[in-house]
């Protein structure tokens, strides 16, 4: 069966050579061409995954993501953006896309991009399944995070994180005291299947540590010079 794929983009000739290259490649495509329809489209039926343009007519692709992940956390999404800077990139990915991409971009470079967060969702699946199984609660010193409810509190407190800050402390704690790497973590936290924009863990980790360590006098997650990030309950 065919994996189908939802393309929202108001640029005609790129929406339509889109469909062609992606068709060719086996996949079943619907374009739509504002963010209104887009959304109505998203809701009624069940993507393999959704290509959505940041700039649409009607209503921008940040909202039309937010709408789409108030009731479907689980399709992959990929932004497409016509400006490269990490706060445009952040801020897609905090909306709850996987993924995002820059115009003008190579096809491979999608269809690669498509396959990498298609497989990440599978594998996020398959964990989700698993979770029984796993310890209710992780828990570093006094930080604890309850994968189930998605909530975390520090000595009784409760910690707002946005969707990818929750997902970014998951791993750190789930792997507490080891040392990650930049792209270790854009791998299994973003899903990406190559080297991508670093900047982007160095900015949620800021946000991270400013909501789990500020005013706290045992700092616990720690920067390895050259290296990368961990958690830990105190200095090695």
């Amino acid at each position: 069966m065919k994996k189908s794929v939802l393309i929202i983009d108001d640029e005609e000739k790129i929406s339509r050579l889109l469909q062609l290259e992606l068709s060719h490649e086996g996949y079943a495509v619907e374009i739509a061409q504002t963010g209104k329809e887009g959304l109505e489209k998203a809701l009624a039926h069940t993507w393999d995954i959704i290509i959505l343009d940041v700039m649409l007519p009607e209503l921008n692709g940040v909202e039309v993501l937010k709408q789409i992940r108030k009731v479907d956390n689980h399709t992959p999404v990929i932004m497409v953006t016509a400006r490269n800077t990490t706060t445009d990139k952040v801020s897609g990915l905090d909306g709850g896309a996987n993924d995002y991409i820059t115009k003008p971009f190579e096809i491979e470079e999608l269809l690669a991009r498509m396959r990498a967060s298609m497989r990440h969702q599978l594998e996020s699946r398959a964990t989700s399944a698993q979770e029984e199984d796993n310890p209710p609660y992780l828990q570093v010193d006094s930080l604890m995070l309850e994968p189930k409810t998605r909530s975390v509190m520090r000595e009784g407190k409760r910690i707002e994180l946005t969707p990818k800050e929750f997902d970014l402390l998951h791993y750190l704690m789930e792997h507490k005291n080891q040392v990650l790497q930049r792209d270790q973590l854009i791998q299994d936290v973003w899903g990406f299947d190559f080297v991508g924009d670093t900047n982007v863990v160095d900015v949620y980790i800021r946000y991270v540590r400013k909501k789990v360590d500020h005013g706290y006098k045992k700092k616990l997650i720690k920067t390895v010079r050259g290296v990368g990030y961990c958690i830990r309950e105190e200095d090695h």
